[in-house]
């Protein structure tokens, strides 16, 4: 079996590759916003402004105060 020719052309757009190299340097650029409650890094794609602790602890508290009403 033959293999094919390699293509000279690329194979992803330079335009393309261009606009990802420059979002990811955009991200790199962007320091990591802290926690409202704690202060320590929240996850990039936070919207609320919590680390993943406070968050878990917010989801807990909202837990336990639905269980009561819901057991009447």
């Amino acid at each position: 079996m033959k293999r094919k020719p390699l293509s000279s052309e690329p194979i992803v757009d330079k335009t393309l590759l261009e606009n990802a190299k420059r979002t990811l340097q955009m991200d790199k650029m962007k320091p990591p916003s802290k926690c409202v409650v704690c202060g320590s890094s929240c996850a990039p794609n936070s919207t609320e402004g919590l680390c993943w602790v406070c968050r878990r602890l917010k989801i807990s508290a909202w837990r336990d105060s639905d269980q009561p009403t819901a057991q009447e």
